[in-house]
Parts: C-alpha cells; structure tokens; sequence
C-alpha cells in the first residue's frame, strides 16, 4: 500500500493527515517531500496524524527522526497525533516516544502548539 498525504490547516497549525505506511519503498520519500515542502513554503507547526499508518519500519522510523529534526533546525515543531497501535509500539520500543511530542487527539495536539513555553 502506498503512502498518501494530505494537508489543511487548523488554527494556525499545518495537519497532514497521513495513509498507508512509511517503509523505504516511496513511503518515506513521500513523508520526506511533505515536511520539506510545507516547510519551504512557511509552515512551522507540523501536526502529522498517523491514525492510518498502518506499518512503518526503520526507514520509516529514520524518516520521521528526520522530519523532527528538520522542523526544529528550521525553528519549528513537529508533533504526532492519533497514533495507531502498530506505530504506538514501535516508538514505545524505540523510546522515542520520549522524543516525540505525541497527543491522543487533534484538539489537544492543535492546543500543544498554542502552549509553547517562552524561550530562555
């Protein structure tokens, strides 16, 4: 199953609403494309909805490391939402889960953007 990507904002933050699985055939390429674009075209808050992602394996996994680290280098955030279990598991076991600002839902995910502490 290939990967599909679609965006549209809400209250200021750019949710991609992503299907299918980001493994290392175009799956990851395609989220790569996503994040680079919206961010080459102003976007700095990322809310990726993974609720339809059925699989993602270590190339997957690198890629969304990937995108994290892009949005913050670019001065932005990227966040997860709706994590379907399979995904779940894989950053509980990875630990990412520490890295990842993850939310249950795309009310509180949106909120999450909105709560940004102050820069030191």
């Amino acid at each position: 199953m290939t990967i599909k990507a679609n965006s549209r904002q809400v209250d200021g933050v750019t949710v991609v609403d992503l299907s299918g699985t980001i493994t290392s055939d175009e799956g990851s390429a395609v989220l790569r494309d996503t994040v680079k674009e919206l961010s080459a075209n102003g976007s700095r808050n990322i809310l990726l909805n993974l609720g339809e992602i059925t699989k993602v394996d270590t190339s997957g996994v690198g890629e969304l490391v990937t995108a994290f680290t892009s949005m913050r280098n670019a001065g932005g955030e990227l966040k997860l939402f709706n994590l379907s279990r399979p995904v779940h598991d894989l950053l509980q076991i990875t630990k990412l889960c520490t890295v990842f600002d993850i939310q249950h839902d795309e009310a509180s995910a949106v909120a999450a953007f909105q709560q940004k502490s102050p820069a030191l």
